[in-house]
């Protein structure tokens, strides 16, 4: 879950929802940018968090009964990672190579935290020399693809976290494919990236949220009871070159 306090409680945005937003940004990728496969990089977009509503144990509040953002987690684990990078593999091997590289970015600096991330990592090194000489491509055009996966997927996270800059203030998001660097900013309700990477001169994205009104919860049945019966709030961010 994706956690950001309100006035009366919370709103929670789940992964697989900010994974869907990300995609939809990338739809909008301006043309001569896009990756051959088009079609396998919005699949590997809108599923790279895939699997991570496990409801099944404990483990979705804080100490003091707060909905628990995903980054606050104390422990890594790999049940996610493992179960999207296996059913990413069944939708083919361009899919497969990039959330396998998204596994390398994402865990690569916890390799030492134990034998069993360190093991993980390697097969995804083995992996990707694998899928690009199977896909016949070079490194260059796989790290380029990649930086558009990951330029959506950090630009989903600004608008999920609320991370906008204020004041019209200019906040980086990634590098394009280019290496070009990419700047948000935020003013007027409007959302703007200098330079601009889009092929759309104006476009809106949405993202579905639940905007809780209970501040604590007893255990994880009470919390995802409260999401289920909460209605769905649409949240919307009006891009404009």
């Amino acid at each position: 879950m994706i956690v950001n306090p309100t006035e009366s409680g919370w709103e929670v945005i789940y992964q697989p929802a900010h994974a869907l937003l990300a995609a939809k940004l990338a739809a909008h990728w301006r043309v001569d940018q896009r990756p051959e496969r088009w079609v396998e990089t919005l699949v590997a977009l809108a599923q790279h968090d895939d699997e991570s509503g496990d409801w099944s144990g404990s483990g979705h509040l804080s100490d003091v009964g707060a909905p628990l953002d995903f980054s606050l987690r104390e422990h890594t684990t790999l049940q996610q990672p493992a179960l999207v990078t296996h059913e990413l593999q069944s939708k083919g091997q361009w899919a497969a190579l990039l959330i396998s590289m998204h596994m390398s970015f994402l865990y690569e600096s916890m390799r030492d935290e134990s034998p069993k991330i360190a093991a993980f990592l390697n097969e995804q090194l083995a992996n990707q020399k694998f899928w690009r000489a199977a896909l016949d491509m070079t490194r260059k055009e796989a790290d380029a693809a990649y930086a558009l996966f990951q330029w959506c997927d950090r630009m989903s996270l600004i608008l999920c976290r609320r991370e906008l800059p204020e004041a019209g203030r200019a906040l980086e998001v990634s590098a394009a494919p280019d290496g070009t660097r990419c700047d948000v900013v935020y003013k007027d309700e409007i959302v703007s990236v200098q330079p601009w990477p889009f092929e759309e001169t104006h476009f809106t994205v949405h993202v579905e949220s639940i905007q809780l009104d209970q501040l604590h919860f007893k255990d994880d049945r009470e919390l995802q009871a409260a999401l289920q019966k909460t209605p769905v709030t649409e949240l919307s961010w009006d891009f404009k070159k």
